[in-house]
């Protein structure tokens, strides 16, 4: 069975709350970090810089959904700064998304591209807010599928989906087709805003790559034995 590896959602406000968070972690402790919209737009890329610098692996989140043309460049951009992984919405079509690729590939300083994964439904959204605002019809999980596809078609290295759909990603798109799961939460704890959520052990039962997990970590008042119990969920 896969075992995926644990990202932790640096969604914290400023450059001072990610060195008390980084501080409680052994220095020799290597991390996979996500760095959201909230963090990337007060400290601006420097911050990537600063964790990169500090032997972490970067997931630079920040959701790209523009015209071809500007998403290239501002994905050479992101390709300079030597993320591990980065991220954009499948909505924005095929050739937005081929796009991308291109500015990645222009960008990378040694020739080597960040691996690039597409957004089709935020955890956050439900079947009725889909239909009714979205405008597509169906099952969350049905739209997840097709934007795989599209994703898939257009060269990209995976998707974000949820849990629930990180089977049949697999199952339509082949095993190396990367499933990102955020959403993430141990059991017992608050779901917030989320409404598609699972635990570490469910993420690793139904085939997901990564497993996005935030608040349970960097909420905790010990960070580091949560994300080690997390690591011992999915052993």
């Amino acid at each position: 069975m896969n075992k995926p590896e644990i990202i932790i959602a640096m969604d914290l406000p400023n450059k001072e709350a990610v060195d008390l968070f980084i501080n409680q972690f052994p220095v020799s402790e290597s991390l996979y970090l996500k760095v959201g919209m909230e963090l990337y737009y007060k400290e601006g890329p420097a911050i990537v810089t600063y964790l990169k610098e500090k032997g972490h692996r970067i997931f630079l989140d920040l959701k790209m959904h523009d015209i071809p043309n500007t998403v290239k460049s501002a994905m050479r951009q992101v390709a300079s700064l030597g993320v591990d992984l980065t991220n954009l919405h499948a909505a924005g079509g095929k050739k937005m998304m081929e796009a991308a690729i291109e500015g990645l590939i222009e960008g990378s300083p040694d020739g080597k591209r960040p691996l690039i994964i597409a957004v089709t439904q935020l955890t956050s959204t439900s079947k009725e807010q889909m239909n009714e605002e979205q405008g597509i019809l169906g099952t969350v999980a049905d739209s997840a599928l097709n934007y795989a596809k599209v994703a898939k078609a257009a060269g990209l290295d995976g998707v974000v989906c949820s849990v629930h759909e990180a089977q049949k990603v697999h199952e339509t798109c082949g095993e190396g087709f990367i499933a990102l799961t955020p959403g993430i939460r141990l059991a017992g704890d608050d779901a917030h805003d989320q409404t598609r959520v699972a635990t570490p052990k469910r993420g690793k039962e139904e085939g997901s790559n990564y497993i996005v997990i935030g608040r349970s970590i960097t909420c905790a008042e010990n960070p580091y034995d949560v994300y080690q119990r997390v690591q011992g969920e999915i052993e």
